[in-house]
């Protein structure tokens, strides 16, 4: 694996915002693309102003994955290094990079930084870029959804503010419990990801940090029990706040779970004094809107309304 050092306490660094005009990457580092779909994102980011460089892998098979391990490896590593590149929009999610995310080279991304996008299996790349590289990376739509009616407008509308002009805020209506303000670097992602990552170098450092979470497809008593484990290794201590996500599909087992996710992770995080906000429009939903990751973001509650604004 190549050396990797926590990057803490060094400052963050926000990727540049895109021009019209600007190189961008498409490549598949989980779960394979259809060629129609690729077809189709590539239109629509060419209608941002963008041009659009293929990974040269980007569409093979291998089983469930866009080619064997070492494929992948070859089309992330080379749109890290391209400096060309500007930005680098993962096809879509599945699973995948947990796989050869230890194989990847991010000694350049901090000199010349860019921006990353995807959610779901993305979460590893950005826990990781934000652990090693202190880069903000992009939790937003991805391209297998681009020019489709799947997602809210307003997913992508969010995406390319965030890409364009660096910032981004989001606002909806949703319920909170403890404090209406919350301020610290946004971290998480996928609850599955985090949870698959502790033990690893990538393990998130979320101390004093917002923690994010969604989820989709798993069990009522998954979901607590990942959360029970995060608990366990003190991930949930020292937090800022909490946001909680889509958390889409959730099912119940053998034995009725009885509960809502909020009950649930209400009862978890119920001896800490840090506020949680529940229905953040962010993951397997429709209405899935960009979160700036690795960046400052502040909280606040007015009313039934909940907004989070990043700031570098």
């Amino acid at each position: 694996m190549p050396d990797v050092k926590s990057m803490d306490n060094i400052d963050i660094i926000i990727p540049e915002p895109l021009r019209p005009g600007d190189t961008v990457s498409l490549i598949s580092p989980s779960y394979f693309i259809e060629k129609e779909k690729v077809e189709r994102a590539e239109l629509f980011l060419e209608q941002w102003g963008l041009k659009v460089k293929r990974g040269k892998n980007l569409l093979k098979k291998y089983g469930p994955f866009a080619g064997t391990d070492e494929e992948r490896v070859h089309d992330l590593q080379e749109a890290l290094d391209d400096s060309s590149v500007k930005a680098v929009f993962c096809s879509r999610g599945g699973y995948g990079l947990l796989r050869i995310i230890d194989r990847i080279d991010f000694s350049g991304l901090r000199v010349h930084p860019k921006w990353f996008i995807g959610y779901s299996d993305i979460t590893v790349l950005h826990l990781w870029i934000s652990k090693f590289c202190g880069v903000v990376t992009l939790h937003a739509e991805m391209p297998v959804h681009f020019g489709s009616s799947e997602k809210s407008p307003v997913s992508f509308s969010t995406l390319r503010e965030a890409l364009f002009e660096g910032r981004v805020s989001l606002q909806w209506e949703g319920r909170t419990s403890g404090s209406t303000e919350a301020e610290g670097i946004l971290t998480g992602g996928n609850l599955s990801l985090l949870y698959s990552l502790m033990g690893t170098p990538g393990e998130p450092d979320t101390g004093g940090k917002i923690l994010f979470i969604e989820d989709d497809g798993e069990y009522y008593h998954g979901i607590d029990r990942m959360l029970t484990s995060l608990r366990l290794a003190g991930k949930l201590e020292n937090l800022a706040g909490l946001v909680v996500g889509g958390m889409t599909g959730i099912q119940e087992g053998r034995m009725p779970w009885g509960r809502t996710i909020r009950e649930t992770v209400s009862d978890i995080v119920k001896k800490y004094n840090y506020p949680v906000f529940f229905d953040c429009p962010a993951g397997h939903i429709y209405d899935n809107r960009a979160l700036m990751m690795g960046c400052k973001a502040k909280l606040a509650v007015k009313g039934p309304q909940i907004t989070i604004t990043f700031r570098g």
